[in-house]
């Protein structure tokens, strides 16, 4: 579960990340959550699926990343040199031993719930040895630290609109389930279940009053974004296979 900290240049100014990516440190997942608020650029590298989360049974936005359990397609951590081949790594992956926590702050006179970096203080990949340092010599913020804070404000936009999209999609009916198969170089044939995509045709049937309402909330891109992260499925079958050769040498 982890040990959760507000994160502090006092006690934890001699902490390092280890930043590379790999199955030793939980990368090994066939999915990961993503947000709207980063749609733009995981659709260029992955397909994204509605998913439902294994404690809720909520769907959820997630970037696909293989096509059995804890495999992670992307992860090469001997030819990329962080250990990820992609030009995006979902905020989710990359924000490290990070996530948001909240505290109460007093401001004009009255207790703010206010969102402040929270450190898991029980993570592996933290170091005092190795990795980018957290903090810099004279306690401000390093380059990576930065980094990281940008990926959780992606993260805390992201969870309401998150569920709001999911609220207008279904309301709309536009989220159907994805019925696909594939086969593989070596025979193997593939049918994708569990995910939830958008449905094309009933978003062009949108009437115009309902269209301008998902245009104004931004989840009309974020729907065509979607769609499109679907021709990523080529790529993701290109990568199984040189998988599958691989582990035959």
């Amino acid at each position: 579960m982890g040990r959760h900290v507000v994160l502090n240049n006092i006690e934890h100014k001699d902490l390092k990340v280890i930043t590379r990516y790999s199955a030793a440190f939980g990368y090994d997942v066939s999915n990961v959550l993503t947000f709207v608020t980063e749609f733009s650029a995981v659709h260029k590298e992955y397909p994204i699926f509605f998913h439902a989360d294994p404690k809720t049974h909520k769907l959820r936005p997630v970037a696909m990343l293989g096509f059995d359990d804890n495999e992670n397609l992307f992860l090469d951590e001997h030819g990329a040199p962080n250990g990820w081949r992609a030009r995006y790594i979902p905020a989710f992956s990359a924000r490290g031993p990070f996530l948001i926590g909240f505290q109460n702050q007093l401001k004009d006179g009255g207790d703010e719930h206010t969102p402040v970096i929270h450190l898991d203080i029980d993570d592996q990949r933290l170091s005092e040895h190795e990795g980018e340092a957290i903090f810099l010599p004279l306690g401000g913020n390093s380059e990576y630290l930065n980094a990281v804070n940008h990926r959780l404000q992606l993260i805390l936009q992201g969870l309401s609109l998150n569920d709001a999209m999911i609220a207008a999609f279904s309301e709309l009916d536009l989220i159907e389930p994805v019925n696909l198969q594939v086969q593989f170089d070596n025979h193997h044939e593939y049918r994708i279940h569990g995910y939830h995509t958008v449905d094309k045709q009933k978003l062009a049937a949108l009437a115009s009053i309902p269209l301008a309402r998902l245009n104004a909330a931004g989840f009309l891109e974020a729907a065509h974004y979607m769609i499109s992260s679907l021709e990523n499925i080529p790529v993701l079958v290109e990568l199984k296979n040189k998988k599958c050769i691989h582990s035959m040498l």
